[in-house]
């Protein structure tokens, strides 16, 4: 779902655990950079179970990511890609503060 305006787009996503950051773009093909989260911004990765995205496409496969100014909520295209990419940001994130200790 977008920052500014609330409306759900899709968005490519790559996963930098040398860089400790994902980014995301407007396509796999896109060149220019639509947005990045570094992972000691990431404060929580959970399940919307309170379903707070409106509108959500899919409500049972949205999750969010809670930085230190932003929630991005996103939706999976399948429950095991959901699991996968919360996992993932996770231990991303876990890594990150393992890797500061």
């Amino acid at each position: 779902m977008g920052g500014k305006i609330k409306s759900w787009k899709k968005r490519w996503f790559v996963f930098d655990r040398i860089k400790r950051n994902f980014c995301y773009y407007g396509d796999k093909h896109e060149t220019k950079l639509k947005g990045l989260i570094y992972f000691q911004a990431i404060e929580e990765v959970y399940y919307d179970h309170l379903r707070s995205a409106n509108k959500s496409p899919n409500p049972s496969l949205t999750f969010c990511v809670k930085t230190h100014d932003r929630l991005y909520y996103m939706v999976a295209p399948s429950p095991e890609a959901m699991r996968i990419w919360m996992d993932v940001i996770v231990t991303g994130a876990e890594g990150y503060t393992q890797f500061m200790s």
